[in-house]
Parts: C-alpha cells; structure tokens; sequence
C-alpha cells in the first residue's frame, strides 16, 4: 500500500554522490551528522504531537550510493536477492530509530478508537505492534502526519536496506558472523555454526517465542536498533522474485502491481540467515502476523 512519492531533494547541497560502503565507520557518522546540520535538525530527533508527547525517535539518513542484495558467496544468499546492483538513494530522508512500538501505536488507537480485536495476541510497552495489517499501519502513518504536520510514510525496500546497512556491505551491520547477543533470531538456527557446518544439539542462547523490547541489542552506524531480527517489516516495495528491473534510485515502484509486498529484517521466529541485510521475504498486503511490525518513515 504505497502513500505517497518520493519528492525530489530540495537543497542540492544535500543530494549525495557518495558511495557509503568506502567511507570507514567515522566518515559514515560524520556524514550523518553533516547532513543533520544542513537540515537544521539534530541527527536524532521525534515530532511533537498535538495531542501532546512525541511520535517515534528517528533517525537522519543521509543520501549516498550503496550495493544492493547479495551475491552466492554469502551465506544464506538466495536467489531472490540477485542480482546485486548498485543503488543511488537521492535525497536524505528520516526512518525510526525502532519499529513502532505498542506504546506508540497505542496514542493512535486512543486517540482514533481503533478498534483492537481481543482474539489477537497484543503486543504491550516498548514491544514492536504486531498483528496489524499494513493497512492499519498505513492509517497510522495517515494520524501520525495530521498530528506532526509533516509526512510519514513506509520505506521503500532501498531506503530500508540503505539504512540498515549504515555503508557496510557484510551480511550483517555487525560484519559476517553474529551470534544472539547482536541479533534475535530463532535460537534453534544459528548463522555461525551453520555457515561453518558445525553440528550443534542445545541452542546458544535461550529460546524465546516473543520479540524483545525495542533498543535491546547494539545499534549500527547510524543508530538504528533491530534492523535484523526481531520482527519483520513492511516496506511498500511491491513483491518481485528478484531485483531484475527493480529502481536504481530507492524510489517506489509505480509501474509495477504486485498482490505482495516485500518485508526486511528476520525474525525471532525465522532461521538467522533470514535476518541478513539482504533478506527479503514476500508478505500479502492483508497478512498480519505475531513477528510482523513496522518502521516509520519521514520525509525531509
């Protein structure tokens, strides 16, 4: 469910030629902090709300070029992530630090009487939302624009990957290995020990049939939590096997109409190959899940 285009950058000065994956992990802060200077903004911040409080953390996201996808030589890679290309994310943009939480979703549900069914498990706190179809999640980000007076929206599957990736190009923001103390995945299918053939009998870290909190494990480059694992999120990219004829540019795909669409990011309920940055899993448009949620965009 697509809300909106992409408008074009405004201030040339904040459109990006550079290729993130060269830049080492201080030039990648520093370019966050530079463009969060030219928009007058600090490089992490949250709209107010009429209604009183604050909307979702968010993140500046510089604009920059990055590889898209995998390659067969990285482990989990799958078809459906070829063939890797380069992309040119043309204007900066802001993504929430976390996905949307209950507590969030919450000020929307009062404040709109939304109604939640009682046959659903609730998530509640600073747990991600679940059990919501992206059209709820769409109405969400509708409230949440008439509340802050700017535009939210979902990410498209580039701004997603670009902003998780944070300018590395390894399987994980954390490198090429990762364990459950960086990620949340199902504790039964481990990265390391599959990708080394390994056979293992007890799990690593204890088994938890739940998401964690939002903010429990490290952060990338540009501060944001739990791009693997955890939950899935909803990008408003309409689902291809592959990347061929897929938009260079980060931008929505109008041309193309899917009965799916692509979510990012693993889960605690799926193997650890599935929560690499390149991942990508077909959703319909209607499905809600119990590891599904989101994460808010905005534009700038």
């Amino acid at each position: 469910m697509h809300t909106s285009t992409i408008p074009e950058p405004v201030n040339s000065a904040l459109n990006s030629s550079k290729f993130v994956p060269e830049l080492d992990e201080n030039e990648i802060k520093a370019l966050q902090q530079e463009t969060a200077k030219k928009l007058n903004l600090p490089p992490y911040f949250a709209d107010d709300l009429k209604i009183g409080g604050k909307g979702p953390e968010l993140a500046i996201i510089p604009a920059g070029q990055y590889e898209m996808g995998s390659n067969r030589d990285e482990f989990g890679h799958s078809i459906e992530e070829y063939p890797q290309h380069y992309t040119r994310i043309t204007h900066p943009f802001a993504i929430g630090r976390f996905t949307v939480t209950a507590e969030d979703f919450e000020k929307f549900r009062e404040d709109t009487e939304w109604f939640l069914r009682n046959d659903l498990i609730w998530s509640e706190g600073q747990k991600p939302v679940i059990n919501i179809r992206m059209a709820d999640a769409a109405l969400y980000l509708k409230w949440l624009s008439e509340q802050t007076g700017q535009h939210y929206r979902f990410p498209t599957e580039s701004e997603w990957e670009y902003a998780a990736r944070a300018g590395t190009n390894t399987a994980f923001h954390f490198g090429d290995e990762v364990t459950c103390k960086e990620v949340h995945f199902h504790s039964l299918f481990p990265y390391n020990e599959a990708k080394q053939k390994k056979r293992w009998f007890l799990p690593m870290c204890s088994p938890m049939a739940t998401a964690l909190d939002v903010g429990c494990k490290p952060p990338n480059n540009w501060g944001l939590h739990e791009v693997h694992g955890n939950v899935w999120e909803f990008t408003d990219t309409p689902w291809r096997d592959s990347h061929v004829n897929s938009n260079r540019d980060g931008s929505f795909d109008s041309s193309y109409i899917s009965s799916a669409i692509v979510t990012k990011g693993g889960s605690w309920f799926d193997e650890a190959i599935h929560s690499r940055s390149a991942s990508r899993k077909k959703r319909l448009y209607d499905e809600m899940d119990t590891n599904l949620g989101f994460r808010v965009v905005r534009d700038l």
